[in-house]
């Protein structure tokens, strides 16, 4: 199964948060440097970010949900 990043993030805490609202609505989510930025000086910055990865086929579906999270919905 291939995953695609579907953000990035500097900020531990925000991406923990958007993964578990992808999770919560039934994405399958890895965190892509999570470990490395926890453990080392500088953090996020110091590893290139945190991305928040989903497999191919849910990309899109888990881009609009990120945006409608971020922006409230399109249709509103």
């Amino acid at each position: 199964m291939n995953f695609v990043t579907v953000q990035k993030f500097f900020n531990v805490a925000q991406a923990e948060l958007i993964a578990g609202r992808l999770e919560a609505a039934g994405f399958t989510v890895l965190r892509h440097g999570l470990e490395s930025a926890l453990g080392c000086e500088g953090g996020a910055f110091a590893v290139g970010g945190i991305r928040l990865q989903v497999p191919e086929d849910q990309v899109e579906s888990a881009k609009a949900f990120v945006h409608d999270l971020e922006n409230g919905p399109a249709d509103a």
